[in-house]
């Protein structure tokens, strides 16, 4: 079963997993009648990925008291003494198996239950270890290479195949400096693949992420030009949100229309750390609004600390965001929800590139909207993400402060932070993974597509 739509994965974004959903009082301990206890979900075996949440509900009756435990200790936070019927969302911390027990007491005796069990498979990146090359970046006429911006065509339209990849360089071909770059260029997603022209404009200068629209528009956060342009998929540029003021654009996130809330373009700024909404009715803009600021941003074109790798989850209305400045992620849940200035980030921020920066807390009127998901370990200034199907994010590093091992790629999930082992995606310079998408195969099986600047490429890994 697919994981990612049963109805006991990961429902909600928890400040900490193991949150008591509700309970009831028990049938009164004065009966002497014997308690019943039993497990109403998981009521089958279920299989879910590792970095997944799973929600256990139990009902008992004549019980006045109740006493967790369970089969493994990498569970997840299932233990000690629980209401007489509720439930629980438990994250479990290794792959295996693992049952959910509970002994219940009254004055009429005890009763035991066990869920069913759960298989708690691997995490996806770690069953991923096939890299192959899809083709080159470079501009067949400008040049032009240094890959940032990554995304995946939804359906066919002028120039563009649905699943094609699209991509905008960094990079302009004439002198290869940082920041000058002005092509967006696509590629069949196959091995091999020969790269071709999709738009060259001055308005695309210093193109640092891309988000496509449902009509395959492509959004551009030109970071040099300071404007967020739209691409037609016939290649024709425009400005239709020039009405905007945005400070540095540097990453963005598209959001589709979704329970009564309108689509959104979410764009990320270096200059005052600030995330703002486009609302949108189609492509034209219906509304603009900064709904959060005072992420760190500093640095020039080549080592830029900006809120970074945007990510939107629909499923939960969760916008994900790549603090490169603390070596943080971060999680925006509800986003749709927040309004103008609604979360501000407490950065500490030093004014210079030097990093890492404290990790950031929260307050604003949406403040309990906002957590950090990952800090530290290995991250070395992350830069770019994106959404694997079990709802768990992959991060790159931008090593623009030199680790020692570099190009590493994390699996980050919502419910417990860090998953398994980072993955060396390139074993050459530091900082050659920018952009990231990732998708499913025709067999169900996941893909994650990076843009490699060290050699002018977009490679997939899978399976």
């Amino acid at each position: 079963m697919n994981s990612r739509h049963f109805t006991l994965t990961r429902a909600v974004l928890l400040v900490g997993v193991g949150i008591l959903a509700g309970c009831s009082g028990s049938s009164g301990s004065n009966s002497s009648v014997a308690p019943t206890v039993a497990f109403s979900s998981p009521a089958m075996p279920v299989a879910i990925n590792l970095g997944q949440s799973l929600k256990l509900t139990w009902t008992s009756a004549n019980a006045s008291a109740c006493t967790a435990s369970a089969s493994s200790t990498f569970a997840g936070t299932f233990s000690g003494t629980q209401a007489a019927s509720g439930s629980l969302v438990v994250a479990p911390t290794a792959a295996g198996s693992v049952t959910y027990m509970l002994n219940c007491t009254g004055a009429g005796g005890s009763a035991s239950a066990s869920s069913a069990p759960v298989t708690i498979n691997p995490s996806i990146l770690s069953t991923l270890s096939k890299i192959t090359t899809i083709g080159s970046t470079v501009d067949p006429i400008e040049q032009g290479g240094n890959p940032y911006g990554l995304a995946i065509a939804p359906v066919t339209a002028g120039l563009i195949t649905a699943g094609d990849l699209v991509v905008c360089n960094f990079n302009d071909g004439a002198t290869n400096t940082q920041g000058l770059g002005t092509t967006v260029m696509g590629l069949h997603p196959v091995a091999g693949a020969t790269p071709y022209r999709i738009a060259q404009s001055a308005q695309l200068q210093g193109c640092s992420s891309l988000g496509m629209f449902p009509d395959d528009s492509i959004s551009a956060s030109a970071f040099s030009s300071r404007l967020v342009p739209l691409t037609t998929p016939a290649g024709a540029v425009t400005n239709p949100f020039s009405a905007n003021t945005f400070n540095g654009p540097w990453s963005q996130a598209y959001a589709a229309a979704a329970n009564g809330q309108a689509a959104a373009l979410y764009v990320s700024n270096l200059s005052n750390g600030s995330i703002d909404r486009i609302t949108l009715n189609g492509d034209a803009q219906t509304g603009f609004m900064e709904i959060a600021n005072g992420f760190c941003g500093a640095g020039v074109a080549g080592a830029v600390f900006a809120p970074a790798g945007l990510t939107y989850d629909p499923s939960i209305d969760t916008l994900y965001i790549v603090d490169t400045s603390s070596y943080s992620v971060v999680a925006f849940s509800n986003i749709s929800a927040i309004g103008s200035d609604g979360i501000i980030v407490n950065g500490n921020c030093s004014g210079t590139a030097h990093t890492p920066t404290p990790v950031p807390t929260f307050s604003g009127p949406s403040a309990s909207s906002a957590r950090v998901i990952a800090s530290g370990g290995k991250l070395n200034a992350p830069i770019s993400a994106a959404l694997l199907m079990d709802g768990n994010l992959v991060v790159s590093n931008g090593d623009i402060d030199g680790p020692p091992t570099t190009n590493l790629l994390f699996e980050i999930s919502p419910a417990i932070g860090f998953v398994g082992a980072p993955m060396q995606l390139d074993t050459g310079a530091a900082g050659g993974l920018f952009g990231l998408a990732a998708k499913t195969d025709s067999s169900g099986n996941q893909v994650i597509y990076f843009n490699d600047d060290n050699d002018n490429t977009v490679k997939a890994l899978s399976k």
